[in-house]
């Protein structure tokens, strides 16, 4: 399976899952700042929609991913087309992973599990 070139890139230095007021959060971030680039799933605890956002909440909607695979260099996410608009119509977005990247194999898992079928783990 061959990856393509993401038009919307974040580089992970960190990973997290929270769980809070009933939704859970798994999300990637390149720092601690307010102002660093991000990607941030949200989902309710018991199932449901998934929230899909990167950089700012206006960069974001509900139901927007056609497909999130796990390669050798981390995330490669295809927006669905209807929600392109959604993220300035980016249609893929990558959230490079690397060996420093902490608390990254939680949040990989609790994301396998979140997005069941449109994971795919091409590691």
């Amino acid at each position: 399976m061959a990856l393509t070139m993401a038009e919307i890139t974040v580089t992970a230095a960190y990973g997290s899952v929270v769980e809070d007021e009933g939704l859970l959060f798994v999300g990637f971030a390149e720092g601690e700042d307010e102002d660093e680039n991000y990607a941030l799933f949200r989902q309710p605890v018991g199932g449901g929609p998934v929230w899909f956002e990167v950089g700012d909440e206006s960069f974001g909607a509900e139901d927007a991913l056609e497909s999130v695979t796990l390669g050798p260099t981390g995330l490669e996410i295809v927006i669905a087309p209807a929600r392109r608009a959604a993220f300035g119509f980016a249609g893929s977005i990558a959230v490079r992973i690397g060996a420093g990247c902490e608390d990254a194999e939680p949040a990989l898992a609790a994301l396998r599990e979140m997005l069941g079928p449109i994971w795919t783990d091409a590691r």
